[in-house]
């Protein structure tokens, strides 16, 4: 082979892996919003409780945030191909388990082993991407494609949805995931090609496990505390669990010749800043998206699609922003952008606390609107906040330590707002019924109802000529309780932002007092391999 054609070849590989890590992105984070909207359908179609909706999305997400970061370590030593297949592998079976789920039992399983997929996926690309790309200033440029993918995914989720849902059963949402998965296998294994991290490293199996276990465990504690009450003996002992694993896994990792997260990080003021402020905003977020998703089904009845064109308003936006904040990072500080995002972000959340049943598209747009630019402006210098405020052979595991916390928060934000809704709704429904002046009987016939079976279980309790009182009565405690989580949601982002304001400082080259060798997750030729 002549140099002009080896070079061709190569600039064609290149290219290759660069659009399999956008297609493998695309794919882990295309669940997210394309089942967020889905959520009143699905809760109608199984008899779903706010309890099992909020499984429904931590069962896709708890295993991101407890996976990524092993998985990572897996790519390096074993080959980042290969986690790619696996990650699309897992993608493609979860998908199909859940397109054949008959019980939200069997709708869980599909949703963790899509998110076991995800967490496979996520180091995995920007690993690909970081070896097919040494040069940092031209990496730059495909990292922002790969976030524009995983942002785009987000986008198109709810729009993928709502055509589905107007011609279909919902269990067919899960169905684009397989064909894109099981393409996106063969053209890897054809075009990619597989790439190891060099230096010493070992899989942290005791890191990995009491990581796991004080995660599932609070989220457990939190949705079932929630929904029952948090002095029942199993939320207390999940609890107790839960921070027992914590304190293992601390006292593991500094212990470890090669540890899955080193705690050493934490001496950077910077990289602490941006771990909390991805965990916390994302537990805003996502917890954010969970209740909005419940309000424009349970309250404004909307379809699926109409609905996505509503949840568009804010993913576009924040696609949109994300890069255009990515040009200016030279120019403005990373503290305030982050910390201008986040108090924008709180602002629009206090704004969506006057919206009501009767709300139109225009006056929920732009409010959206404008939480979709503060996040933008948070998304975008994060990550590169927490790669440039370490020393440079860590940059790696300081990108994958950002991205495993925001997993946490995503985790976190279902649960607690999901909790906090059951509670709010719970305590307003009887007052607002009285208001309507319902009787005894038929409070007691709407309250039995929604113990039984949650929210959706309302819209089929029958009260003769009262149906109308009763229905109007329980969409205004349910509108008490969003607009609760809603000033949750802005307490979140306003404490993310003092976080911000207070830790966040130009980086001064990290700190030179460097982990072990064998600690160090990348070399110096791919420092950002994980977002």
């Amino acid at each position: 082979m002549n140099a002009p054609t080896a070079a061709r070849d190569a600039r064609d590989r290149r290219a290759a892996t660069i659009a399999m890590a956008c297609v493998g992105v695309f794919v882990a984070y295309l669940p997210v919003t394309t089942v967020s909207v889905s959520l009143p359908t699905i809760q109608r179609s199984l008899k779903a409780s706010t309890a099992d909706l909020s499984w429904v999305t931590d069962a896709f997400v708890l295993p991101m945030a407890a996976l990524i970061l092993t998985a990572g370590v897996v790519g390096d030593v074993y080959g980042r191909r290969k986690v790619l297949h696996a990650g699309l592998a897992f993608c493609a079976v979860g998908a199909a388990i859940a397109l054949s789920a008959d019980s939200v039992e069997v709708l869980w399983a599909g949703q963790a082993f899509a998110g076991i997929g995800a967490a496979a996926l996520l180091p995995a690309t920007l690993g690909l991407i970081g070896h097919a790309v040494p040069d940092p200033r031209e990496r730059a440029k495909y990292v922002s494609l790969w976030s524009a993918s995983l942002i785009g995914a987000l986008a198109v989720g709810p729009l993928i949805s709502g055509l589905i849902l107007e011609h279909a059963s919902w269990r067919w949402i899960y169905l684009t995931p397989i064909p894109a998965s099981l393409l996106a296998m063969v053209a890897a294994a054809r075009f990619v090609t597989d790439s190891r991290a060099a230096g010493a490293r070992r899989l942290d199996w005791a890191g990995q496990i009491t990581a796991a276990v004080a995660v599932t465990s609070l989220v457990y504690a939190v949705i079932e505390g929630g929904a029952a009450s948090f002095g029942e003996t199993r939320v207390v002992v999940a609890l107790v669990l839960s921070a027992v694993a914590f304190l293992a896994f601390v006292v593991t990792e500094l212990r470890s010749g090669s540890p899955m997260l080193d705690l050493k990080l934490f001496r950077s003021p910077a990289f602490t800043a941006t771990a909390l402020v991805a965990m916390i905003s994302f537990l805003g977020l996502i917890g954010f998206v969970f209740v909005l998703s419940l309000y424009l089904g349970q309250v404004q009845q909307l379809g699926t699609l109409d609905a996505g064109y509503r949840m568009l308003m804010f993913t576009f936006t924040a696609m949109l922003t994300g890069p255009l904040c990515g040009r200016i990072m030279h120019r403005v500080s990373a503290r305030v952008l982050i910390t201008g995002g986040l108090l924008l972000a709180a602002c629009s959340l206090l704004l969506l606390t006057s919206i009501d049943a009767d709300t139109s598209f225009g006056a929920l747009a732009w409010r959206l609107i404008l939480l979709g630019i503060g996040f933008g402006a948070v998304f975008a210098p994060m990550t590169a906040t927490a790669i440039s405020s370490v020393p440079h052979r860590l940059a790696g595991m300081a990108a994958a330590g950002s991205n495993a916390f925001r997993q946490v928060g995503a985790a976190l934000g279902p649960a607690l707002m999901g909790a906090l809704l059951t509670t709010a709704v719970g305590d307003a429904l009887p007052g607002r019924l009285t208001d309507a002046r319902l009787g005894t009987a038929a409070q007691q016939q709407v309250t039995g109802a929604v113990d039984r079976a949650g929210f959706g279980a309302v819209h089929a309790v029958d009260l003769g000529a009262d149906t109308p009182r009763m229905l109007h009565a329980f969409t205004d405690a349910f509108l008490d309780g969003i607009h609760l989580c809603f000033i949750a949601s802005a307490a979140i982002m306003l404490l993310a932002a003092v976080i911000s304001a207070v830790l966040l400082r130009r980086p001064r080259g990290g700190d030179t007092s460097a982990p072990t060798p064998a600690a160090a997750p990348r070399q110096a030729e791919e420092p950002a391999l994980h977002h």
